[in-house]
């Protein structure tokens, strides 16, 4: 038998019923920063714009790690020393 098989339900129960709570929590915190977001003047619209142009520049970003990263494997270096050669921060 696996082991979560020999858990009793009541334990799984708990844990379930404890993360229901926390994404309650979460829940709610988010709304409260919501609304403190729209009580400063932002509109529902400008901030799912903000969040889509995030993800985007996200996966921007990702695509770039992973080329420096395939570009560090070729050259046999680490994507570190290749940071000066375009002009990048560690930061970026």
């Amino acid at each position: 038998p696996s082991p979560g098989s020999c858990q009793p339900t009541g334990t799984s129960e708990e844990a379930l019923r404890y993360e229901i709570e926390e994404l309650k929590q979460k829940d709610l915190a988010l709304d409260k920063e919501i609304a403190q977001l729209l009580s400063d003047g932002y509109s529902l619209e400008e901030l799912e714009k903000h969040i889509s142009l995030l993800h985007e520049y996200n996966d921007i970003k990702d695509a770039g790690q992973m080329l420096l990263g395939k570009l560090a494997v070729i050259r046999g270096v680490t994507t570190k020393q290749l940071y000066p050669e375009y002009d990048l921060e560690l930061s970026d």
